[in-house]
């Protein structure tokens, strides 16, 4: 409430002066921090009345900028330069709202929750502790702040990945094993993919640093329409390379393991493995739906062979025989 003879434009004035112990409070940062950003010329010098530093409002939205740029990853060297751009008039809402655009999501999948109840369930069993720290490094479960027995799922369809592959009989940490590897994979692809469309297609926004307020916009609007590209490439390329190596996955199995049938007069019948390349050189003769056919026709060949060799062999013997009926 104002006392008497006090406008509001007077309260809103105090209201807005901090002292940098209330300015750390305000800011969620330590006092020490702030003097730290004052030192590298991150913050605008405060004003000093008396023996002390007042701190205003401008102040503590330039902490806060700061902060928000920690959290997406920008060093204090880069920071102190767009601030720096920032206050000779360059402006920063546009390289602001191009990082914004840059850190935000890039699939339309949303955030669950699940609690160790639910995990016990889709898996079937107890997760054991290890199991869970495991996800809990990898990203597929974050703890909840303050719920030991919840947490939040990034991505549910990475989970209920695990979950089916679990179902079909797929050990919990061959399951981890291959979350880390296909990481590192995807990792590798999106990294080129960057280094392409950097090179081609943002190096005349980004070319000066920091960009103009037009540039960066124009580079946000750029990054939303090649956003969904990397995740539908993928997808294109990763069904067909998928087809391609189910497909000989198959056929290696299908050549290699299932015995070819072959049937005699006798009422018995035996099964044999033949070798794979001898298989593959049948397929590439008479066709992939012939070799059963084709494999019998030379077996049966080959054994009416030995027996007329057997015949031809013992010729002279049968000849005496005859002639001495």
């Amino acid at each position: 409430m104002s006392g008497p003879g006090q406008s509001s434009a007077e309260e809103h004035r105090a209201a807005a002066e901090y002292r940098i112990e209330d300015l750390a409070h305000a800011s969620g940062t330590t006092v020490r921090t702030i003097r730290a950003y004052q030192d590298r010329g991150l913050l605008p010098t405060p004003e000093r009345r008396g023996r002390a530093n007042v701190y205003r409002d401008t102040h503590l939205a330039r902490l806060r900028q700061i902060a928000d740029l920690l959290d997406r990853g920008y060093t204090l060297a880069s920071i102190k330069e767009l601030l720096d751009a920032w206050d000779a008039g360059r402006g920063l809402g546009g390289v602001l709202g191009l990082v914004a655009e840059v850190h935000g999501p890039w699939t339309d999948e949303q955030a669950d929750r699940i609690t160790r109840a639910e995990l016990n369930t889709r898996f079937g069993t107890n997760p054991d502790d290890d199991a869970i720290a495991e996800a809990v490094d990898l990203g597929v479960l974050e703890p909840v702040p303050g719920r030991d027995d919840e947490f939040l799922v990034p991505s549910p369809q990475e989970l209920a990945v695990a979950v089916e592959l679990y179902a079909a009989g797929v050990p919990l940490g061959a399951i981890s094993g291959h979350l880390r590897e296909l990481r590192g994979r995807v990792e590798q692809i999106a990294s080129r993919f960057l280094e392409f469309t950097t090179e081609h297609v943002f190096a005349r926004y980004l070319g000066h640093r920091p960009p103009t307020d037009t540039d960066a916009a124009e580079a946000a609007a750029m990054v939303r329409r090649l956003r969904p590209l990397a995740q539908q490439t993928v997808d294109a390329e990763l069904a067909r390379a998928m087809r391609m190596f189910a497909t000989r996955r198959l056929r290696h199995h299908l050549d290699a393991d299932t015995p070819f049938t072959f049937r005699s007069a006798a009422p018995t019948t035996r099964h044999i493995a033949l070798p794979t390349g001898t298989i593959q050189a049948v397929q590439e003769l008479v066709g992939p739906d012939n070799v059963s056919a084709f494999v019998a026709a030379a077996t049966e060949r080959e054994v009416q062979k030995r027996a007329l060799d057997a015949l031809s062999s013992s010729g002279p013997e049968i000849r005496q025989v005859t002639q001495f009926d």
